[in-house]
């Protein structure tokens, strides 16, 4: 269904404002030159804030660092954001504290690693991450995006599943996505964790080979959630609870036919992510080239019927338990995982909105096995300590 179409067959028109009218009316949300931003440019684009009574003015960041800061300070009033940056400055690590507030999920899966072409060929050649790494005869440089970002546990758990201590046997640095390209042209950098279209840049220049995508770390991870300070959600919350139905209906319209490789054209442009537009669709659309995996590569996900975006406490307890395994935080932080996720997920009024916008509500997390076989789930939840003792590799 073409824009024209689906805008005339029922959604939103500007002239249709709900009863219950936000508090705030123009939000300034915050955002990441990637792919996965889709559901943010494509409200914007379409306008369907409209119908809620927000405009939404989309403020591009140069990185993740900027987009904590500038939440913090009140510059941004919510933000397209890693999942755990929210939990990383809700526990304080590595910087101020404050009590945050995931609103909704807006995509899972959609994330990868890439190397250097030698180190791809020597990955091939031997079978073996490790024998590859030591070919190089000295420690390995990696780049992910934020230290307590998802690109930075994923790289942990997968170098860790393969018997690689991150901690140890490799040096970890922080550059912002879009930076990822120039810092493999330019050497001295291994390999990088971050989202599309980077990767694909990277591998259509010949700079680097995709050689994993995060759901082959952990299938339908949680990634970018729709993130803002707590005492946003309370000082407005028929403005949250609005925000949340605009991208909803964002990431509902991204999983009709034909409205990613649309939305790909608009990414494509400047002022969102300014990659080529081919490069874009080809990963939004699942297309890893020949890349194979211990299960199947599953691209970016936006909807899926609601699946995509309910915010579930697990699913941030999964970092806190990573962040305790790499020694970010003590124990005392660990037993409090359940009770930290519950204030942070914004459930209630997710579900709100899901109804309002007639969305399923599945508020049951999936399991999942992980590439390391090991299972996460709501019982994995229930003992965080047990789990995260349970692993070979972490900081002791």
């Amino acid at each position: 269904m073409s824009t024209s179409s689906w805008l005339a067959s029922g959604a939103p028109s500007p002239d249709r404002i709900s009863d219950d009218a936000p508090e705030k009316r123009h939000l300034r949300v915050g955002f990441i030159a990637l792919s996965d931003a889709a559901p943010l440019v494509v409200a914007k684009r379409l306008e369907l804030g409209h119908e809620h009574g927000l405009t939404l003015e989309l403020s591009r960041e140069s990185s993740w660092a900027a987009i904590r800061d500038k939440l913090l300070t009140g510059e941004l009033d919510a933000a397209h954001s890693l999942y755990g940056l929210v939990y990383g400055v809700q526990l304080g690590i590595g910087g101020p504290r404050e009590d945050m507030a995931v609103l909704m999920v807006l995509n899972r899966n959609g994330q990868a690693v890439t190397v250097t072409p030698a180190l791809a060929d020597a990955m091939a050649d031997t079978g073996d991450l490790r024998a590859a790494l030591a070919s190089l005869g000295r420690k390995p440089v990696f780049a992910q995006t934020f230290p307590t970002g998802t690109h930075a546990m994923f790289l942990n758990y997968w170098f860790a599943a393969q018997g690689i201590d991150p901690l140890t046997d490799v040096n970890s640095i922080v550059i912002p996505p879009a930076h990822m390209v120039a810092a493999m042209e330019e050497g001295g950098l291994d390999g990088f964790c971050c989202g599309e279209p980077w990767h694909a840049v990277a591998q259509a220049r010949g700079l680097g080979r995709t050689v994993a995508v995060s759901s082959d770390i952990w299938p339908d991870h949680p990634e970018k959630v729709l993130a803002c300070r707590r005492d946003f959600v309370a000082r407005y919350p028929r403005t949250a609870l609005a925000l949340v139905r605009t991208l909803l209906s964002a990431c509902r319209w991204l999983d009709m036919p034909g409205h990613r490789a649309e939305a790909a054209g608009w990414l494509a442009e400047p002022a969102w992510v300014g990659a080529p537009r081919d490069l874009i669709a080809a990963r939004l659309l699942g297309d890893f080239g020949r890349l194979s995996g211990r299960h199947a590569l599953l691209p970016v996900s936006f909807f899926d019927e609601g699946v995509v975006n309910y915010p579930h406490p697990t699913d941030g307890m999964w970092f806190v338990s990573q962040y305790r395994r790499w020694g970010m935080v003590d124990d005392e932080a660990l037993a409090h995982a359940a009770q930290t996720a519950a204030a942070v997920s914004q459930t209630a009024l997710f579900e709100a909105a899901a109804r309002a916008e007639g969305v399923p509500v599945v508020s049951s997390a999936a399991s999942e096995t992980l590439c390391d076989a090991r299972v996460w789930d709501a019982a994995s939840a229930k003992d965080l300590r047990a789990y995260v003792e349970g692993f070979p590799i972490r900081a002791r």
